[in-house]
């Protein structure tokens, strides 16, 4: 399943990019900005915010020569859309734990 919910949680499953889209939040920043913030070279964080991109997790504008960046709501959008599909099968999982846990012999150490 290639949705663009996955396609935004492997985006942001690299390290690097993560920490790309963590300085954001502050607001719109250039390429060099981010590059300097994440010790690596503009050239990187152009490779890098490309992902995001493609991922719609950020979005960039034109400010004379420089491209500057910031968060996307439609990738995050995507990605929790993405996750809520397993919620209820998760509760299901948890709620049985509950109930296996809370029928256990409490004479007997619970394993996690």
């Amino acid at each position: 399943m290639d949705t663009n919910g996955v396609r935004a949680i492997t985006a942001l499953s690299d390290p690097t990019r993560r920490a790309i889209f963590e300085a954001l939040p502050q607001g719109p920043r250039a390429v060099a900005e981010l590059a300097a913030a994440t010790g690596i070279t503009s050239s990187a964080a152009s490779q890098h915010l490309r992902v995001l991109r493609e991922a719609h997790l950020v979005s960039m504008r034109r400010d004379g020569n420089r491209h500057l960046y910031s968060l996307d709501p439609r990738g995050l959008a995507d990605a929790r859309d993405y996750l809520d599909q397993f919620r209820p099968s998760a509760l299901a999982a948890h709620a049985a734990r509950l109930r296996d846990a809370a029928g256990a012999d409490p004479a007997q150490p619970t394993r996690r």
